[in-house]
């Protein structure tokens, strides 16, 4: 399973973040990685200059083996905890939807 890593320009993409995301995302939906061709995170602050709450932004983008791709975005004061929501999100997405796949 590969995981790409992008931010907007108003986020440092540091090869740092970009470890400890691809790490993260390995870790919590390793289950799924044999369903799973590609994980895409995008990092967005959205209102970039200006200070506020829940600015910061992950939607993680799971491409799925022969199926159509699943998308979970989740809204943050910190890129941390947008991640781990966005996580738990996609890994209750990839739950339902592989599930149906599986035989009765």
């Amino acid at each position: 399973m590969q995981v790409m890593v992008n931010s907007d320009n108003h986020i440092h993409g540091s090869a740092a973040l970009e470890d400890r995301v691809r790490g993260r995302v390995t870790d919590k939906l390793k289950r799924f990685e044999d369903h799973l061709t590609r994980i895409e995170v995008h990092f967005n602050d959205e209102n970039s200059h200006k200070s506020g709450g829940q600015d910061k932004r992950c939607q993680l983008e799971a491409r799925l083996k022969g199926r159509d791709p699943v998308s979970v975005s989740h809204n943050a004061d910190q890129l941390e905890q947008a991640l781990e929501g966005a996580i738990d999100k996609l890994g209750t997405v990839l739950e339902r939807n592989i599930g149906k796949q599986r035989p009765s």
